[in-house]
């Protein structure tokens, strides 16, 4: 498997220059200007646009296995694929929820055999989180990271055992701030807990990822967290940078606009480390009935570029940093940088793309979105991983 992507721009979180790569065996060989090759390399012709490391999401629901009606591994994979990305993580908030070897060890052989994108599965921190009983870590070693995601772990004794026990077995808690003051002030539950468990860590020196940060007051405890030398890390969701004052039901809620001008913010100076999309996929009638949440796999990447790089003129090496090394680093994977070694998981845009968002042609299973028929620029044309063209669109 030998290719060359030709008359490309070249972006990740530390370059923006003109160039090709060379790939071999599904990782890249070389890049540069005018590279050599010979008629066993198959062309990439970029026609001129962008290609950046392939995005990498933190953050998904694909509902499989138990609620396959909103979404399952290959629809989830393709919504994916369509959307620039090659690596995902999935909640654990599925049914049997991922606490036991058996459910954890069927959804990656699922995932590995349907050879779409690579499907990271989440474990839960307690037993069916049932917020007080241990998952037994030690049987889940290639398992990064752990999530009660949907509830949060309300027991401060819970999870002070959760950071000692994931410290000794090297994995990342994945913090949904929720408590009992969700129902009533959402706000303030979500910055308590953050703190909460931004202090632990710290006293513990375990490792802790704060899930959809969403206000001011929760990101500057990360900040504060970080320059204290506190092993937390922190992702923001594209609806969270993108829109305030919507009674669009998510969770969080979608906020006011001091808070996304402070999310902002803390994507340029670094605080935040990645834009996970929480892709929540649903249908109609659950929807209707209450169900927070949106698909975001497929419009992200727009929505960030136009909020982003073309509203506010942030660098679109800060985009490829947040959309794909961020999570990549964090995962401890090679990918998320156009490097020699790194896998060549790369996705072709056009930046400059006006479009009109059309939920319709979505290939997720759900179509529950606030920016359906929304305006926005940036276009996802081909998404390659290990060197194999997996999506390619009117390009």
């Amino acid at each position: 498997m030998k290719k060359i992507v030709k008359n490309a721009i070249l972006v990740d979180k530390d370059i923006n220059k003109v160039g090709e790569i060379k790939i071999e065996d599904g990782k890249i060989v070389e890049i540069g200007e005018n590279l050599s090759f010979d008629d066993s390399y198959e062309i990439i012709d970029a026609k001129g646009k962008t290609v950046m490391p392939a995005f990498v999401d933190l953050h998904v629901h694909f509902r499989d296995p138990g609620f396959t009606y909103k979404e399952d591994l290959k629809t989830g994979s393709l919504s994916a694929l369509r959307g620039g990305y090659t690596t995902v993580n999935t909640m654990a908030n599925t049914k049997p929820i991922c606490s036991d070897l058996k459910t954890y060890n069927d959804i990656m052989k699922r995932a590995k055999e349907l050879d779409l994108v690579d499907i990271n599965q989440i474990v839960a921190v307690t037993e069916n989180f049932d917020g007080k009983n241990l998952v037994d870590y030690s049987k889940f070693e290639n398992a990064k990271f752990l999530s009660d995601d949907g509830k949060g772990v309300l027991s401060e004794t819970t999870m002070y055992r959760a950071i000692l026990e994931a410290k000794k077995y090297d994995k990342i808690i994945m913090i949904h701030a929720e408590s009992e003051l969700s129902p009533i002030d959402y706000r303030i539950a979500e910055d308590l807990m953050t703190l909460r468990d931004v202090y632990l860590a710290k006293r513990l020196d375990g490792r802790i990822h704060l899930c959809h940060v969403s206000t001011i007051d929760s990101l500057e405890a990360v900040r504060r967290g970080k320059k204290e030398g506190v092993k937390v890390t922190c992702e923001v969701t594209p609806h969270h940078i993108a829109l305030w004052d919507n009674s669009y039901r998510v969770n969080p809620p979608i906020r006011e606009k001091s808070d996304v001008e402070a999310l902002i913010d803390g994507i340029v100076d670094g605080t935040v480390d990645a834009i996970a999309t929480d892709h929540a996929p649903h249908t109609a009638e659950d929807k209707a009935n209450g169900s927070p949440g949106l698909v975001g796999l497929e419009t992200a990447f727009a929505i960030c570029n136009t909020k982003l790089v073309k509203e506010r003129n942030i660098d679109i090496r800060t985009l490829s940093k947040v959309m794909s090394y961020g999570g990549a680093n964090l995962m401890g994977i090679k990918k998320g940088l156009l490097k020699e070694g790194y896998f060549a998981d790369l996705v072709i845009v056009d930046t400059d793309k006006k479009i009109v968002v059309d939920s319709s042609k979505f290939a997720s299973k759900a179509k529950n979105t606030p920016f359906d028929k929304m305006e926005l620029y940036g276009e996802v044309l081909m998404t390659i991983k290990a060197g194999e063209i997996k999506y390619k669109g009117e390009f």
